[in-house]
């Protein structure tokens, strides 16, 4: 039987006023008590204050928040919410912010411990509402049913999925990005990338969340250095942030596959920046999977901007993932896992944490063993 559903945050307000529409649907969705959920960067850069500014009541202010979240803040933020009786979130931040903020929300109205509900769809009940309002372009957080949270006994990286994660709302406006430093517009950035690469070739995509992924992948390949090398082009960073939105919605709905398995033992256990691993691992794991989707790799060619016409699908599919380097070059991603100084040692260990990722495994168009994934890893070693 051939099914493919859609699913989304019930709410989007996009452009560069939409930020402005915040208090409106603070009171459509009858908070009287916020919680802000943040980090300590975003306040110090004023971000928070213009959230907090819109707002017509005094939001408590969570701003524990880390770049690569672990459980325990989970567990602080839902203590904040039920000190401060705060019946709503607003997550002001990246993906870490509103992934925190989504996991919270569930905790705050489910029984028993965090742990219990890793896998997909143990989420009995809906969460406290939540407004998602991102400010870098890349995670997608704001639109998809999941929480990636930092176990930091098994140093592994683990995800909640159901869809009562999704957000009541996501304000997505381009202003909320300008105070992103370069490092963070060019990791986020070629994370949206690589959440519409994988969208593309992955075993669940749809004709819906295939235009979607296109239609990002063109956005970034063109916007991704023009933001990165000027922070204040609004025009470049209302592309991205749309792009990122884009590639939330095709991953949130078809699917990430091997680049995020192979990525998450990065973050888990060497505490490298999801984007930044993401990035990283890309064009390793393209190279893997060419002969897999060359159809596919011929058409995220297209959409880089490449001239493919003269071109077989091989040699196409080769393009594809030259231009994937080529604009990792472009925003100065690091491209070898020794730059982290990542033992060589290591790698039988990553690979087998990689394997247990069934669940993004099982969307990557070609098949991978612990061997398959240990020559990734020495690739991008």
């Amino acid at each position: 039987m051939n099914i493919s559903t859609f699913s989304m945050a019930n709410k989007l307000i996009t452009g560069t006023d939409s930020l402005n529409q915040l208090p409106e649907e603070v009171k459509r969705l009858g908070i009287k008590n916020p919680l802000i959920v943040t980090d300590k960067i975003l306040i110090k850069a004023g971000v928070v204050k213009q959230v907090q500014n819109l707002l017509p009541m005094e939001p408590g202010v969570f701003s524990d928040v880390n770049p690569e979240p672990e459980i325990e803040i989970v567990e602080q933020c839902l203590q904040a919410i039920k000190v401060g009786n705060h019946d709503g979130l607003i997550a002001v931040g990246g993906g870490s912010a509103i992934d925190i903020a989504k996991a919270a929300s569930v905790m705050a109205t489910n029984k028993g411990k965090i742990e219990e509900y890793f896998g997909i769809n143990l989420v009995e009940s809906p969460g406290l509402p939540l407004i998602a309002i991102p400010t870098t372009a890349g995670t997608g957080s704001e639109v998809t049913n999941i929480s990636i949270l930092s176990d930091t006994k098994e140093q592994v990286k683990k995800g909640i999925v159901s869809p009562f994660l999704l957000p009541d709302v996501a304000i997505v406006s381009p202003i909320m990005t300008i105070t992103c430093p370069p490092s963070v517009t060019a990791a986020s950035g070629v994370d949206a990338l690589v959440h519409a690469v994988e969208a593309y070739i992955s075993k669940f995509a749809s004709p819906i969340t295939d235009a979607l992924a296109i239609g990002a992948m063109k956005l970034i390949s063109t916007h991704l250095p023009k933001a990165y090398s000027n922070p204040e082009n609004i025009e470049s960073r209302e592309a991205m942030i749309t792009a990122s939105l884009m590639a939330g919605l095709a991953f949130g709905n078809a699917g990430v596959g091997a680049v995020h398995a192979l990525a998450y033992p990065l973050g888990g256990r060497f505490h490298i920046a999801h984007g930044v691993s993401n990035s990283l691992l890309l064009p390793y794991v393209m190279k893997w999977n060419k002969i897999a989707c060359l159809e596919r790799f011929r058409d995220i060619a297209e959409a880089l901007g490449e001239k493919v016409d003269h071109l077989n699908d091989d040699q196409a599919a080769d393009a594809a993932i030259e231009a994937m380097i080529r604009i990792c070059r472009y925003v100065e991603i690091p491209q070898s896992l020794r730059e982290f100084n990542i033992p060589e040692s290591a790698i039988s260990e990553m690979a087998e944490e990689a394997l247990k990722q069934t669940r993004l495994l099982r969307n990557n168009p070609r098949k991978l063993s612990k061997k398959d994934i240990e020559q990734i890893y020495r690739a991008a070693y």
